[in-house]
């Protein structure tokens, strides 16, 4: 009889699993896929950690998180620092100094803020209903136009019009010349890959990969005291309420024999007409002079059964429906439903860990 029985073997899911067996309690995870960490997995391929679901870059400003995660791998010092391509002309992200210089040929941030404002004004936004209006508000619409429109429209395959203004919430505009995406206090990618770093987390616990908990629940449920589910809720109750949305997203992955492809771990196309997202070059994550490279081209698409639930779309009927499955999750005593899926999140990964240090807690793994 195990204490605890965690469905999923990804950040969440590891995470409370250490602290589970730290305390003591007899626990098993398990994992429909062939392999730990979720999406946040590597696979080195020529000396190169490939991010197999697309770019993860750890940032947190949480010192508790930071220190828990330092425990199993140490961090280099990569920091985030994208590029958009526009039609072939290159703009730096987030928007920055150097965005306003190559938008506007202005190099005073006065002047810049002087555009935006103008902008802003000219639009006349006083209430964002939507994604759109969110954008138009805070950067004007030159900004909107060349460097979100497309690539938001791309990504989540409808119309800004029909996205909720929330999604903005992780778009930083500056007025320095600092190319870093991110404002957290840490940052940066494992040594190793995300793969060892879980591996490390789930050292001495029992794992059993390809094995889908759905299928065979009834067991389970009769060797397990309580169960961490981390799969997607809704698939949990057989779609009782109608199927929750998701973004999926398809990857064309090209081993390269020559020493750089584009320069940069990241960029985006955020024109309408390329079909991808972006490419990533994986080895300008954690660069140790691998003569070979490694790219990956990304394709948003709809969510379908067979293909990975990647981004949860937080518009008025999702949220209303998770709500509904939300509810009926209260009917089950033994049951916990966590981390991106069980919760229909949209989050970064210290907040997914974060979340599961707080279940932690509450459970009596961890001090109050």
């Amino acid at each position: 009889m195990y204490d605890y029985l965690i469905v999923g073997a990804g950040l969440y899911g590891a995470v409370f699993a250490q602290k589970a067996h730290e305390a003591h309690k007899k626990t098993l995870v398990i994992d429909k896929r062939p392999h730990i960490a979720g999406n946040a997995y590597t696979e080195e391929t020529n000396g190169i950690h490939v991010h197999k679901y697309g770019a993860h870059i750890f940032h947190t400003d949480s010192d508790e998180v930071w220190s828990f995660l330092n425990r199993f791998s140490r961090f280099n010092r990569f920091t985030n620092c994208p590029i958009a391509n526009y039609y072939g002309r290159l703009y730096p992200l987030p928007f920055n100094m150097h965005t306003f210089y190559q938008l506007w040929g202005v190099t005073d941030p006065a002047k810049a803020r002087e555009m935006i404002e103008k902008q802003r004004a000219e639009a006349g936004i006083t209430r964002a209903r939507n994604l759109e209006e969110q954008a138009i508000a805070l950067i004007g619409n030159d900004l909107y136009r060349i460097l979100v429109k497309g690539y938001t429209e791309k990504q989540w395959g409808r119309p800004c019009r029909e996205l909720p203004a929330s999604i903005l919430a992780r778009l930083p505009v500056r007025l320095v010349f600092d190319n870093n995406y991110f404002d957290s206090l840490y940052q940066g990618i494992p040594v190793g890959g995300y793969t060892q770093m879980v591996a490390n987390m789930l050292e001495g616990i029992e794992v059993q990969l390809s094995t889908d908990y759905l299928k065979e629940r009834d067991f389970f449920r009769k060797i397990s005291k309580k169960i961490i589910y981390t799969g997607p809720i809704d698939e949990y109750f057989r779609y009782a309420c109608g199927p929750l949305e998701y973004r999926s997203v398809r990857f064309e992955e090209e081993m390269l024999d020559i020493p750089n492809y584009q320069g940069n771990a990241v960029v985006n196309y955020t024109d309408p007409d390329t079909p991808w997202t972006r490419i990533i070059e994986h080895k300008w994550f954690d660069y140790r002079g691998q003569p070979g490279t490694i790219i990956s081209k990304e394709y948003s698409r709809e969510w379908a059964p067979g293909s990975e639930p990647f981004y949860p779309v937080n518009n008025a009927r999702n949220s209303a429906l998770y709500q509904k499955y939300k509810a009926l999750a209260k009917g089950e005593p033994d049951i916990v439903f966590g981390g991106r899926l069980g919760e229909y999140l949209y989050c970064d990964m210290d907040t997914v860990i974060r979340r599961s240090l707080a279940l932690c807690r509450s459970e009596g793994l961890l001090p109050a």
